[in-house]
């Protein structure tokens, strides 16, 4: 994913099952020396979470990347965690999985 031309924001943790997952309690650059546990979040022009990384003691612990429809449906997830396989799961452009 080119994260060079996506925004980049801070969260203290997320909320749901549902993907996207939703980001919850921003947090500015400039507190994230005092965490150690933080959601580091990429956003497109349009505002779509386009991904995040869960970040615990300066390691990702937990990293999620999203494709969308045209219609600003989820498409694709991508999720890596820790030392385990990575998961792609796959909506049709209702939101449901294939």
């Amino acid at each position: 994913m080119e994260k060079a031309h996506q925004a980049c924001r801070f969260f203290v943790s997320y909320t749901g099952v549902k993907l996207p997952l939703k980001l919850v309690n921003p947090i500015e650059a400039d507190a994230l020396s005092n965490r150690n546990t933080f959601m580091r979040a990429y956003f497109n022009d349009a505002g779509l979470l386009m991904g995040f990384d869960k970040m615990v003691y300066g390691e990702v612990e937990l990293a999620h990347r999203y494709v969308y429809h045209d219609n600003g449906i989820l498409k694709q997830a991508e999720i890596v965690m820790l030392d385990e396989d990575t998961v792609t799961l796959c909506f049709n452009e209702a939101g449901s999985p294939l």
